[in-house]
């Protein structure tokens, strides 16, 4: 396991794709690799909105796997993200779960082990009985 250091850029699109939020930020994690698979793991801040929980992504052939647990929050997700896929999953609030629906328009990584990367994820969240969001997460990894 090797420390890394990781910039994290999301964006989340609204209405017609032409009002954006944005948060950056820049944060330290570690790297492992398991045979054919590299994980990334990091703690959230109160910037992300998420402090008190760990998120590990998993690098897994053309798929990104997103895992974020926090006892202190009450938020467990898990999320699937591989190009043209819709994937569903749940996402725990402390008023309980509530059904979601990932859509992945784009996926690109260019991490290995030896020299980090990057990844770029483009897709579509929508969360039961709520519209669907367009959203980017841009991540940098520098081992």
């Amino acid at each position: 396991m090797k420390k890394i250091q990781l910039k994290i850029k999301g964006r989340y699109l609204y209405g017609d794709d032409r009002m954006e939020d944005q948060m950056e930020f820049i944060t330290e994690g570690k790297m492992y690799v398991r045979g054919d698979v590299i994980y990334l793991t990091y703690d959230e801040s109160a910037l992300s909105g998420m402090e008190g929980c760990r998120t590990r992504l998993k690098l897994e052939g053309g798929t990104v796997g997103m895992t974020r647990k926090g006892s202190s929050v009450g938020i467990d997700t898990e999320l699937r993200f591989e190009k043209g896929k819709r994937y569903q999953g749940y996402y725990d609030t402390p008023y309980g779960p509530i059904e979601m629906e990932v859509l992945t328009n784009d996926l690109a990584s260019t991490v290995t082990p030896e020299k980090g990367g990057t990844i770029a994820i483009d897709y579509s969240v929508s969360l039961k009985g709520v519209a669907e969001n367009r959203s980017r997460l841009d991540i940098e990894v520098v081992s």
